[in-house]
């Protein structure tokens, strides 16, 4: 009887032993890799279109002159080095006053361009020189602004931007002229 209690004994823990059963390994599952982040690098051209205005001003003393339409192309390059984005533009306007005076200015712009790479957005910020040219008359000045572009495909952006364009001492005169622009863009990049 001692035999068949120890035996019973034995086949009670050996079952409990094995309650669980076996369980095959788990192999983890594959984690999809990342998408591949945007690459701004390239060369890209496009249109912009925009109103904003000339102020006149000398000492304290300033003065509306109207408001502007500004339309006009771009031409540029960019190079991505992960978080940030280095490029050069080259942009001209065909600037009128909205009052519909006669005339219009050319508005030529060379302008550095910093940028922050997130993705398919892009902010950027602006810093050149500007050329205003306007019945035989030309002024250079500095130029600078802040904008963002978004990438509809992956060739085709549109983005907005704010720029002033500061001129000092135009003609001569002791006038200061300042032209702000708001504007939109689009860009296909090559």
């Amino acid at each position: 009887m001692k035999i068949a209690i120890h035996a019973l004994a034995a086949s009670f823990l050996a079952s409990a032993a094995c309650a669980g059963g076996y369980v095959a390994p788990t192999v983890p599952e594959e984690v999809p890799a990342a998408a591949p982040g945007t690459d701004w690098t390239g060369i890209y051209a496009g249109l912009q279109y925009g109103q904003g205005e000339f102020t006149a001003s000398r000492g304290r003393a300033s003065a509306d002159l109207g408001d502007i339409d500004a339309l006009g192309l771009h031409l540029g390059y960019l190079h991505d080095m992960g978080a940030f984005v280095l490029g050069a533009e080259l942009d001209y306007n065909d600037v009128d006053l909205q009052d519909g005076t006669a005339g219009s200015s050319d508005m030529w712009r060379l302008r550095g361009r910093l940028g922050y790479d997130m993705g398919r957005f892009q902010p950027y910020l602006t810093l050149g020189v500007a050329r205003l040219s306007d019945s035989g008359e030309s002024e250079t000045g500095v130029t600078y602004g802040f904008g963002g572009d978004y990438l509809v495909t992956d060739r085709v952006s549109l983005g907005l931007e704010y720029s002033r364009s500061a001129f000092k001492d135009v003609v001569d005169t002791g006038i200061d002229l300042d032209a702000d622009l708001l504007q939109i863009r689009a860009s296909f990049r090559f």
